[in-house]
């Protein structure tokens, strides 16, 4: 459907297009070009972490530093439902079982107190998501993680740029992973990256993202033989996306400033309806609103059509993992997760991006103003 205003638009500009067209024109290293390498650095620096290796997504990077950590079959692994279906996945792709716990309804971040109930003798690590741009209770979940010896990897894949009390999002755990899907705060279409200030992990981490290939210099440029050392997989980013990152991450401090003056205005004039609570966020936490989403209270539902039929495109972010039909049929009856289920029926994301116009968000407002007045 061609939308009138789109959930979501991709910020691009001339230096974009140079950056891939130049890897293009140069008619060589398409893969495992000097920009992958320079896209790492200038991450890891950006978010204050020794080292960063980047992947052909979010979900592979995840993946990578569960399996770096030795996570595996017969362990366990607490994450939140109220998230992309990947962050539970990721602990299925190396044997382990995700365990879910609620979510606490300030920051749509994993409740402390579920996470702390959930832990066994199978537990290894937690998982919290940084939910829309805004850090979670990371302060807190670090502290049980610490308490109880587990590893602690932030999905920080919708808050580069965020922080706490002036600390980045990404630099609380052992590790994190981030996102350049097409709708995060930078975007290559797909990609992804993990940080970590373990050399360990990171080199763990290259030799599971490209075939268990020990690597001393460029493969694709050298006359000698290679090692295989693990076991592997073929996860890496290509150099026209590493290019596309550098040049997008010069911008990302831009690109969220957009994005916090159009939240604020939004905030402001969605105050105006009862039915709908926007998002509130804590003093000390700096939110970079990958999303905005708000809470309707009642016919939610309802809104999303009504707002589709006048070309505006809004969305559920998120469904609950555990009331997916695949997880519904290997963990059948799982009860306990009353605030994620709450928050589901409740949550919308309106139409954001950096670069959206007053007037858009006003007609986005004044339309479910329509809606919700006409319900009465």
């Amino acid at each position: 459907m061609d939308w009138k205003i789109p959930l979501f638009k991709i910020y691009w500009d001339k230096s974009d297009v140079s950056a891939v067209s130049d890897v293009v024109k140069s008619g060589k290293f398409w893969a495992e070009g000097a920009q992958i390498r320079g896209f790492e650095e200038k991450l890891a620096a950006y978010i204050g972490r020794k080292y960063c290796a980047v992947f052909n997504s979010g979900t592979s990077a995840l993946h990578a530093l569960l399996a770096s950590y030795g996570i595996g079959c017969g362990d366990e692994v607490i994450v939140p439902s109220f998230t992309f279906i990947s962050t539970a996945n990721s602990a299925l792709f190396v044997g382990a079982r995700p365990v879910f716990a609620d979510i606490e309804a300030e920051t749509f971040g994993l409740d402390p107190e579920d996470v702390e109930r959930k832990i066994t003798k199978k537990t290894r690590a937690i998982i919290p998501v940084h939910y829309g741009g805004c850090p979670c209770k990371i302060n807190e979940l670090k502290s049980i993680a610490q308490k109880h010896n587990l590893v602690l990897i932030e999905d920080a894949a919708e808050s580069l740029g965020a922080r706490l009390n002036n600390k980045m999002t990404g630099t609380f755990g052992e590790a994190a992973i981030l996102s350049f899907c097409q709708n995060k705060i930078i975007a290559t279409g797909e990609g992804g990256a993990a940080v970590t200030d373990s050399r360990k992990v990171y080199e763990k981490m290259k030799l599971f993202r490209s075939h268990g290939r020990l690597e001393t210099e460029n493969y694709f440029s050298s006359v000698k033989p290679f090692d295989y050392i693990n076991l592997g997989y073929n996860l890496r980013m290509p150099t026209i996306i590493a290019a596309l990152g550098l040049s997008q991450l010069k911008k990302a401090d831009k690109l969220i400033a957009l994005r916090r003056k159009s939240a604020a205005y939004y905030y402001e004039r969605l105050r105006e309806i009862p039915e709908v609570r926007p998002i509130s966020v804590a003093k000390e936490a700096f939110c970079v609103y990958q999303l905005y989403p708000v809470m309707i209270s009642g016919g939610r539902d309802g809104l999303i059509k009504y707002l589709a039929k006048k070309g505006i495109m809004s969305k559920v972010y998120f469904s609950p993992v555990h009331k997916t039909h695949f997880y519904k049929k290997m963990m059948p009856g799982l009860k306990g997760l009353a605030k994620t289920e709450k928050a589901s029926r409740c949550i919308l994301a309106l139409p954001f991006y950096p670069g959206i116009t007053k007037d858009e968000m006003d007609h986005v407002v004044d339309t479910i103003k329509l809606f919700l007045g006409g319900k009465k």
